[in-house]
């Protein structure tokens, strides 16, 4: 979620600079944040990456560096308590913190912020043991420990209460037996979160239970998926007699159900709040407008309106994001807004990549090397990702319809409703 510093209360003031006289000690300032020169650098436009291992390893190395100097300078988790290294400040303070350093040249914490920070942290604080808390928390946030989510299975779709993944109890230790697929940052990292069936008796929403496993244990194989952009940023991990000390569990034995609740919440929040991510210069009004420009369809007037629609949707979510930013520095709690921002976070890179695909025309299929043709092939080939992480388009519709505009439920089978209840319980959209 973008933020405007010019919205936020008078006694933000001195934590603005703080963080300011922090990043200029230790970064620089960005130069290109609003330059749009046509023809001029690399004209790659992307979402996924699709870098080699060795240059995966330095980027995450990078991050980890940079996400340990902001926690030692009390930045690396504003929000989280005290007593594990956070500075126990407001959701606000971390959107100022975030606006202002987007101005500074500085390492992309993805890898860790999305899934491992912005996820599974809040998930360990909220129902782990005092134990795994001060193991792990400070760990995470001081970039030495990187998380993954080990949820996704083969045959459970969307229907994520059907995980087929077991875990039997063993004395202290439980042992698993399963596979997880769609893994992002699997092969960075040290530990996974796995929902698990522990009790295939019970109703399925009743019989699982989260167990934090170690990447590096015995019985756990990683095996990279090849994107069709090029890249393998998502992973299939396989767990063959897995033991996890009950130590590791979250929540209770078979009250996993819980545990995904509060995680996948955060991960609407997460997805949402990206804005335009990656792909942002590549869709603003200036790139487009030389777009049109350089493929000679400036002056058509049905070129002219779909440019124009796209830029109102851009605008209408950036004032939703104000909107939500408003609520909270009132004092308010997170609502439907974030769900919506997940889907106009997908829609809007979607309609922009294929208005350009459209007037690049057949350029677009061989690489002639003709500057910003064929480099929008790697961004189309990416949206229809970005409609199913963070929540399946079809199903986030449904959840605004049914308990925001409180429209009728749609016939379901179980399937669609336990995810369904799995994305809304306790979120209020």
């Amino acid at each position: 979620m973008s933020t405007s510093l010019e919205v936020l209360p008078d006694d933000m003031s001195a934590f603005t600079a703080e963080v300011r006289a922090f990043l200029d000690g230790a970064s620089s300032r960005r130069t290109d944040q609003d330059d749009v020169a046509w023809g001029v650098g690399d004209d790659r436009i992307t979402y996924f990456g699709d870098e080699s291992p060795d240059e995966s390893a330095r980027h995450v190395a990078a991050a980890r560096a940079w996400q340990r100097t902001r926690y030692d300078a009390g930045f690396g988790w504003i929000t989280g308590p005290e007593e594990f290294g956070g500075r126990g400040l407001s959701a606000v303070h971390d959107l100022v913190y975030d606006s202002i350093e987007a101005e500074y040249d500085v390492p992309d914490t993805g890898v860790l912020s999305l899934i491992g920070l912005g996820m599974i942290g809040p998930t360990i604080l909220a129902h782990g043991t005092g134990a795994a808390k001060a193991a792990l928390l400070p760990a995470m946030y001081a970039g030495d420990v990187i998380a993954c989510q080990l949820f996704s299975e083969p045959s459970a779709g969307s229907d994520l209460a059907n995980v087929s993944t077991r875990a039997v109890r063993d004395g202290e230790d439980w042992v698993i037996n399963g596979q997880k697929v769609w893994t992002s940052v699997a092969q960075h990292a040290q530990v996974g979160l796995a929902l698990c069936r522990t009790n295939p008796d019970q109703p399925k929403h009743k019989g699982i239970t989260a167990l934090l496993v170690d990447m590096d244990s015995p019985g756990v194989d990683v095996r990279p998926l090849r994107q069709m952009s090029g890249g393998a940023e998502f992973n299939e991990v396989f767990l063959t007699d897995v033991r996890v000390p009950d130590s590791r569990r979250l929540g209770e034995v078979d009250g996993g159900w819980r545990v995904a609740l509060t995680t996948l919440m955060n991960e609407r929040a997460s997805v949402g709040s990206e804005g335009a991510g990656p792909a942002a210069r590549a869709i603003s009004l200036p790139f487009l407008t030389a777009l049109l420009r350089e493929h000679g369809h400036l002056e058509d007037s049905a070129s002219r309106r779909r440019l124009a629609e796209l830029m109102a949707d851009q605008l209408a979510t950036s004032y939703l994001n104000r909107q939500a930013l408003d609520h909270l520095i009132a004092g308010g709690q997170p609502g439907p807004e974030a769900s919506v921002s997940k889907l106009m976070y997908s829609q809007n890179i979607t309609r922009a990549t294929h208005f350009a695909a459209e007037v690049v025309g057949p350029k677009l299929l061989a690489d002639t090397g003709k500057w910003g043709t064929f480099s929008w092939n790697e961004l189309l080939l990416s949206t229809p990702a970005l409609r199913i992480l963070g929540g399946t388009e079809d199903i986030m519709k449904n959840i605004l319809g049914e308990r925001v505009l409180g429209l009728p439920k749609e016939p379901s089978t179980d399937a669609t409703t336990s995810y369904r209840e799995l994305r809304t319980s306790g979120s209020g959209a």
